[in-house]
């Protein structure tokens, strides 16, 4: 049990030293340093885990140590701690940020951004991003100024539930405070296991799955004001915390995106920073490194660190500037520390200064916070008000209109996998089958078809390659991913019972063929590395031989459209055109996108797409009919270059799927192919 003696906590400097490793990690990790090919930092977002168990530590021994002193606690006095701890520079990033954003984001990017920190300010960010979908250490992520914050909830989440639960069990169970901590550690991480396997986003993301690793320090607190001093064992003393720095070191260079995480592998780290806080003193070597000035003045201003280095490290990604040479990266680098510096002795030390009354601070945040509130809803709208028309025209579009089964007059067409039809009084039938290549395709043309009286029918899934025998597996969970054998078998068996029909195929066949994203770091230029790991389960003659029999049992009765591979780019398109122009002439109306050339290597696409040509060609019948979009937007001959847009156009809306202006182009040739079907069957 706990005894009532007056317990006092003392500055520890190699705390703030164990901080500056923390947002260190966490910092080049999202930096991606490369060296000779090789992110040496892959484990870097282990720095999380390491703040929340210093997390743990501090305010379990902030609130035991009141609990044992007086007999009660305050928790008016708490979250007046708390709030002038967190929000203050929250806050002041937040405001700074916004006008970076206007300037740097695009209209959907913004409205994700606005979010972002709206749900932020009500401490649940990280279910945004969970709901959202946002997979954590994916590329898109590192264009989100305020992934980040996710964190910060799940520590909010911690403030707000977990001195309740520690008063109510020092009050009515306190000589069982020790075995609930320790049950409650247990239960979180046999949870935080199995969902990594299982739930992996949903692990990563949640206070249930990440409370182990605050009770970790919980723990070590406990034991510090029951025992009335941590460790006294001289020769543990001096070898533990270089045990422990070795297990920190360990996970930050030797972990990757593909560890379970968290799960009984974040042991290791965890183990080594309770080995750190319990063990260090000031004879021993560690402890005398991480109190130099150095660490310790890292650790003071790591909060801001932290909160700066993602935002900064966003916009700069969105305009290209911190994707180019190592000097680029060190200027960023120093606009971090700066920034955070000010931060620091300009924001948060006058907050938290107890000379400085509360209802002052209070009443500023409120300001703030209300001003932020405004602005972003304000902001929901995307600002598109920004750009021209010209610009607007060309290189937005509603993404509305990709998934137009929502809108649709079929109410019951939520889900593009459940197969959607319109027009359905028509006994001339066409289907589109295929990924999300082919959904962006099909807005523009069903409405084509339909004006033809024709039935439009869609099976669709986005991801997933349709043919028998075919299916991804995702290399970190080894759970199959939302394309389906059966399902498939299903829209084959449908697809051979049809009879007249026309079918259209299509997909990102390279993808699915090949086990890897289009990167196109060919000629040195910059480009798009995906981070998502799949293998397809089964690939070979096995499926060649059974899309080749598939396809071609389908066209004895049918009328069959291969849609080829549509060239894939490497940028987001939008984003690197806007990236390359002035903020000046956004209202410009003599704005010619061409002057700004995007293009990618025809020769690239050919030998990427070989094997998706193989597999294509391959099929045969007098009733198979042929798309080629390459054909459209490569110059095949002279430049031997693949255009992203015109000199009125662009293309492409990301890195690979066609914009409307290029889904019109593709179906036009789609609609060429299906004049020549009428002509035939006449």
């Amino acid at each position: 049990m706990i005894y009532n003696r007056q317990v006092k906590i003392i500055y520890r400097p190699e705390i703030d030293g164990l901080r500056a490793i923390a947002v260190g990690a966490v910092i080049l990790y999202h930096a991606q340093i490369t060296i000779f090919g090789y992110q040496p930092f892959n484990g870097g977002f282990i720095g999380v885990d390491i703040f929340f168990v210093i997390s743990g530590y501090l305010i379990t021994s902030i609130i035991l140590k009141e609990l044992v002193t007086t007999g009660s606690f305050s928790f008016k006095h708490f979250y007046k701690r708390r709030i002038r701890r967190i929000l203050p520079a929250l806050l002041f990033v937040m405001l700074v940020s916004i006008p970076f954003a206007w300037m740097c984001l695009l209209p959907i990017s913004f409205i994700d951004f606005s979010k972002s920190i709206l749900y932020s300010l009500g401490f649940s960010s990280n279910f945004y991003f969970l709901y959202s979908g946002q997979q954590y250490g994916d590329e898109s992520g590192l264009l989100k100024p305020f992934l980040h914050t996710w964190s910060l909830s799940v520590e909010e989440q911690f403030y707000i539930l977990f001195p309740i639960v520690l008063l109510v069990t020092f009050k009515h169970f306190r000589k069982y405070l020790i075995h609930i901590l320790i049950l409650g550690f247990a239960i979180s991480l046999g949870l935080a296991d199995w969902g990594s396997r299982n739930h992996p986003s949903f692990n990563f993301y949640v206070l249930p799955t990440r409370g182990w690793e605050l009770l970790a320090g919980s723990i070590l607190a406990y034991f510090e004001i029951n025992n009335g001093h941590r460790s006294k064992n001289r020769i543990l003393n001096l070898i533990l915390p270089f045990i422990g720095l070795i297990l920190i070191g360990h996970s930050i260079f030797i972990f990757n995106d593909e560890i379970f995480h968290p799960s009984f592998y974040t042991l290791s780290p965890i183990i080594g920073v309770c080995l750190i806080i319990w063990f260090s003193n000031k004879e021993e070597i560690i402890t005398k490194i991480l109190s130099t000035k150095l660490f310790v003045g890292i650790g003071l201003i790591s909060y801001s660190l932290y909160l700066w280095h993602y935002p900064i490290f966003a916009f700069t990604r969105q305009i290209y500037f911190f994707d180019g040479s190592i000097i680029k990266k060190l200027f960023v680098g120093l606009i971090i520390i700066v920034s955070s510096i000010f931060s620091y002795y300009l924001i948060e030390r006058p907050a938290r200064n107890k000379n400085n009354k509360s209802i002052k601070v209070f009443y500023s945040l409120f300001c703030v916070m209300i001003l932020l509130i405004l602005l972003n809803v304000l902001s929901l709208k995307g600002f598109f008000s920004r750009y021209s028309n010209e610009i607007k025209e060309s290189i937005f579009y509603d993404l509305n209109q990709r998934y137009f089964i929502v809108n649709s007059e079929n109410e019951k067409c939520r889900n593009h996998k459940d197969g959607c039809s319109f027009n359905i009084n028509s006994n001339k039938k066409i289907y589109i089958v295929g990924d999300s290549h082919m959904e962006i395709l099909a807005y523009d043309l069903k409405e084509r078809v339909i004006s033809k009286s024709y039935q439009f029918n869609t099976s669709i899934i986005t991801g997933c390659m349709i043919a028998p025998g075919f299916n991804l597996i995702d290399i970190k969970t080894q759970k199959i991913t939302n394309c389906n054998n059966k399902y498939f078998s299903k829209i084959i068996k449908t697809l051979k019972n049809e009879k007249n029909s026309i079918i259209i195929f299509g997909g990102r066949y390279p993808v699915y063929l090949t086990n890897t994203y289009f990167d196109n770091k060919e000629g040195g230029v910059e480009g798009f590395n995906d981070s998502r790991k799949f293998v397809p389960i089964n690939y070979g003659s096995d499926i060649k031989k059974n899309f080749k029999s598939a396809i071609e049992k389908i066209s004895l009765n049918n009328y069959v459209i291969l849609t080829y591979p549509i060239p894939e780019v490497g940028w987001h398109v939008p984003r690197k055109l806007l990236s390359q122009l002035r903020i000046d002439i956004f209202k410009s109306k003599n704005f010619k996108i061409v002057d700004k050339e995007i293009t990618t290597s025809y020769e690239v696409y050919k030998k990427r797409t070989k094997s998706s040509f193989e597999l294509l060609d391959n099929v045969k019948g007098k009733n198979i009919y042929r798309v080629y979009p390459h054909t459209l937007f490569c110059n095949t001959i002279i430049k031997k270059r693949c255009l992203t847009h015109d000199n009125e156009n662009v293309f492409y809306v990301d890195y690979d799927h066609p914009s409307l202006k290029g889904a019109e182009m593709i179906n036009n040739l789609i609609m060429k192919e299906i004049e020549k079907i009428e002509l035939k069957s006449n």
